[in-house]
């Protein structure tokens, strides 16, 4: 217990000293994680919580995504440089304008990746994946194809 108390004790110095102890210190338990449905930008069936911050919002964010299995984002490209990190399951990410399966990577477990604003991409899922971003907001996702974005109003 004591190595613990000091660990604790020297991490709330060592950031207090550091001038970062801005906003109330936050943990989040992976089991209580409150998850809710994704936002309209992606397609249905996907998972968020939010961690940090508002990702619709100037300033830093951290948020989950939650993807079931075979789940699909269609090309697209983000404002602001992307930071993903695969907390679980596999993400194949690919780079392009046009959706190929072949020609992605699979990101497992523990994986982490960055690109620049503007870069197009495109995702799909192998087993239930979650997806940690983290970045500046606003997060906003606009497709290459219009009609692959589900927040369209289908006929």
């Amino acid at each position: 217990m004591r190595p613990l108390y000091v660990s604790l004790l020297l991490l709330t110095v060592s950031t207090a000293a550091a001038g970062q102890a801005k906003s109330p210190m936050a943990l989040f338990p992976g089991p209580d994680l409150e998850w809710k449905d994704g936002p309209p930008a992606l397609p249905k069936g996907a998972k968020m919580a939010i961690l940090e911050g508002d990702p619709t919002q100037p300033g830093m964010f951290t948020l989950r995504l939650r993807f079931p299995d075979g789940f699909q984002v269609f090309p697209h490209w983000h404002t602001q440089t992307e930071h993903a990190t695969v907390i679980a399951g596999t993400l194949h990410l690919g780079m392009g304008e046009r959706f190929d399966r072949s020609s992605t990577r699979a990101l497992v477990t523990g994986s982490f990746g960055y690109w620049p604003a503007g870069t197009k991409h495109f995702g799909w899922a192998e087993g239930e994946t979650i997806l940690q971003l983290h970045g500046q907001g606003p997060w906003t996702i606009t497709y290459v194809n219009p009609a692959d974005d589900p927040r369209t109003p289908r006929p």
